[in-house]
């Protein structure tokens, strides 16, 4: 009857520890998912930062800007431009 009760005891024991190792790991794992979700919030912060920031960069007024004070570019005469028809498919050269 004795082995009984101090059989009963230790599995009682290894299965509060269980519990125990069994949360802890829940709470570290939670844990890491509340870093991971502020980490994702970042980055979609910095996403739309990137979003707005390449839409002001690739505005047509600023890019006509620079192409014409900083690259000295100009809009060509009439007769400077070139333009090329399509060949029909199966057209020999």
């Amino acid at each position: 009857m004795v082995r009984i009760h101090i059989l009963l005891a230790l599995l009682c024991v290894a299965c509060a520890l269980g519990v125990v190792a069994s949360q802890h790991k829940a709470r570290k794992l939670y844990a890491e998912l509340e870093r991971e979700q502020e980490h994702m919030r970042q980055l979609e912060i910095e996403w739309g930062q990137l979003q707005i920031e390449q839409s002001t960069l690739a505005a047509h007024g600023r890019v006509e800007v620079m192409a014409r004070g900083d690259l000295q570019m100009v809009t060509p005469v009439p007769g400077m431009v070139l333009s090329l028809e399509p060949r029909a498919s199966g057209a020999q050269p």
